[in-house]
């Protein structure tokens, strides 16, 4: 089926002029009108059900919400993945994305005032605080809006499984005989961060495990600084742990240089598993075992989601949980 991406990459003009083009905008040159229609005609172009309901009033623009705050947010190659995928598949529609940050705060401004200002046609929201206010207001407002990597949320949601990926690790590192294991977690007050908690809590006490309260270290907001304290903090017991779950793989790269400036051999004496699997986790020494979580199938599906609310000019209210994999490389070994 031709696309108005097959379209732009045929004519050589961008996929909004060519939406713009078909839907008869007037700051389309009737010329370049011309040319699009010409080459739609001969390529055998029939708009879809999406391009036949919009009107000539849409803007052809998503606005993205995310948050910088250390390493999350765009900074972080797991999100930055999935806004990619999120960008490839709506761009093949037709549409744009205006990104807005916490930058915004600075304003004297919220997020929806100024998608609103913008006219955007529709929001994501990625990786935020779901008990901020600014992203509440948007999930209350009429506009078509998807969520990524929250839950319990009154909109549409997408989200990975990570209860799964947690028992997955767990289960892992007690098939190697570890009983001593650690969770180096995000903060609670990140969605990801709490519920890995909770499947690491669930997943202990599933198969026996004694949760030693030391053992359980809050990494903060993800980053490879935060990660490396954490680690600092498990060596420093009097009992260190044998194996490490660490709720992202930025803050196991962290801990992984720290345990190896102290002399500690990977996974000799320590093993540890990550969560993501981000394109440097095959790339550190040792090679990192990790969660990989699906960023192109959590960017389409939330892409797929919003542009369906678009069209029918109807916010959905759904949750969609994409599977994880366990991902085994070099970072653990039998005790």
């Amino acid at each position: 089926m031709i696309t108005i991406y097959d379209l732009a990459k045929k004519t050589g003009f961008s996929s909004t002029t060519v939406s713009k083009a078909l839907n008869n905008y007037p700051d389309v040159s009737q010329k370049t009108k011309k040319a699009i229609l010409q080459t739609a005609a001969e390529m055998g172009y029939l708009p879809n059900a999406h391009a036949q309901s919009l009107s000539t009033k849409k803007s052809w623009t998503i606005g993205v919400m995310f948050s910088e705050a250390n390493e999350v947010g765009m900074k972080h190659p797991f999100f930055n993945a999935i806004i990619e995928s999120f960008r490839k598949h709506v761009e093949k529609e037709g549409y744009d994305l205006i990104l807005a940050s916490r930058n915004l705060r600075n304003r004297d401004t919220s997020y929806l005032e100024h998608f609103l200002y913008r006219g955007v046609d529709g929001i994501v929201v990625i990786c935020s605080d779901p008990n901020d206010p600014q992203v509440q207001e948007m999930i209350k407002s009429n506009l078509p809006i998807v969520v990524i990597d929250m839950s319990n949320q009154n909109c549409s949601v997408v989200l990975s499984d990570n209860l799964s990926g947690v028992e997955q690790a767990i289960t892992y590192l007690h098939s190697l005989g570890h009983s001593k294991i650690a969770h180096i977690a995000g903060d609670s007050s990140i969605h990801a961060g709490k519920v890995r908690i909770e499947g690491f809590q669930k997943a202990m006490n599933k198969l026996g495990l004694t949760i030693h309260e030391k053992y359980l270290v809050n990494g903060g907001l993800f980053s490879i600084q935060e990660g490396a304290k954490a680690m600092e903090k498990l060596l420093d017991l009097k009992e260190p742990p044998t194996a490490v779950f660490i709720a992202g793989d930025h803050m196991a790269i962290g801990a992984m240089e720290v345990a190896k400036s102290r002399g500690i051999r990977i996974p000799d004496d320590i093993s540890i598993v990550g969560y993501d699997d981000i394109e440097m986790a095959s790339y550190v020494t040792p090679k990192l075992t990790t969660v990989r979580q699906d960023t192109d199938v959590l960017g389409v599906r939330a892409a797929q989601l919003l542009i369906k609310q678009m069209v029918q000019d109807k916010k959905i209210i759904t949750e969609e949980v994409i599977p994880v994999k366990l991902i085994e490389r070099e970072s653990c070994t039998n005790i």
